[in-house]
């Protein structure tokens, strides 16, 4: 006989699922910004119940990727370029203070033992993000990103900034991904060497205890986004 925590679990688990399914078909461009949908229609479409529907829609509004309306449903929020200026802003301050403790460690002789180990790991992450920034495969590189900093700033020590920054980072992929894609599929060009690809380069630098290059490198992935997107926006 199931605990009486077993319904909420399985519901909980359902509604994470859908809300990441969703998640993923923004940043996919299926679902695009200002596309309005129903409850019902999401549940048919995944063939579950309404309930943890909404409350996966509920969480995605919540995140500030979603935008609920009281009688026509929910719909993709559109971001603005300053909605994208003040998100890479937020970034570069949590960056900041990630690296902040390893300023601390290297001032007190050195960081943990196991940190070199953790970060070679998350530089195999970055190297397979890195390559596919270079090939311009944009969904390939999303996941990947994702996965990185996740990781890296796992490793600080601080699960509210890492859980925090993925969720920046999620929204300014999602901000990024409808001029990004608009440009490649309307024949503008290719994303072959127009994507950022410095993430082993940045590891290293915290392998080497180098937060100043650590913060630069960072300084410069934002800036290079930033450039990138005022750009196709203009287009």
């Amino acid at each position: 006989m199931p605990g009486p925590d077993g319904p909420a679990v399985i519901r909980s688990t359902l509604r994470q699922q859908i809300a990441d399914a969703l998640r993923d078909e923004v940043l996919a461009g299926r679902l695009e910004p200002g596309q309005e949908f129903t409850v019902k229609e999401i549940a048919e479409q995944y063939g579950v119940s309404a309930t943890p529907v909404r409350e996966a829609l509920v969480n995605l509004t919540a995140q500030g990727l979603l935008d609920a309306d009281q009688h026509r449903g929910f719909r993709v929020h559109e971001h603005t370029l300053d909605d994208y200026r003040g998100m890479l802003e937020a970034r570069g301050l949590v960056a900041d203070g990630m690296f902040r403790e390893l300023v601390a460690e290297v001032a007190k002789g050195g960081p943990r033992a196991d940190l070199a180990d953790a970060l070679l790991s998350v530089r195999r992450r970055g190297e397979e993000a890195a390559r596919a920034a270079c090939a311009g495969d944009l969904n390939v590189l999303i996941g990947y990103d994702l996965r990185f900093w996740r990781e890296l700033s796992a490793l600080f020590g601080n699960p509210h900034l890492s859980d925090f920054l993925h969720r920046l980072r999620v929204k300014s992929w999602v901000c990024a991904v409808t001029h990004l894609r608009r440009w490649s599929e309307d024949g503008g060009g290719d994303l072959r060497g127009a994507l950022w690809s410095r993430h082993t380069e940045l590891v290293d630098a915290l392998v080497r205890r180098d937060p100043a290059d650590a913060h630069a490198i960072v300084k410069e992935y934002n800036a290079h986004s930033l450039s990138l997107i005022e750009r196709l926006a203009a287009a």
